[in-house]
């Protein structure tokens, strides 16, 4: 018995490694690809990141009001 418990509990473990390698992997390539869109506006168009974040935070103000008229 103790030795399917251990089994069970190593096939659990990898299983959950192997998940988070991949969300892991997912969270840097999303981070990365922000990096650079961040960058190219900084470097083309001289916008900063401070109004990039400005501006998505107004977001959801902008679009309710897109929809309000």
């Amino acid at each position: 018995m103790q030795l399917i418990i251990l089994i069970a509990a190593l096939i659990v473990s990898w299983l959950i490694f192997t998940w988070l390698v991949k969300v892991l992997k997912a969270s840097i390539g999303t981070a990365f690809s922000i990096a650079i869109v961040v960058l190219i506006l900084q470097l083309a168009f001289g916008i900063a990141p401070q109004e990039l974040w400005q501006q998505i935070i107004d977001l959801p103000q902008a679009i309710q009001q897109v929809f309000s008229k």
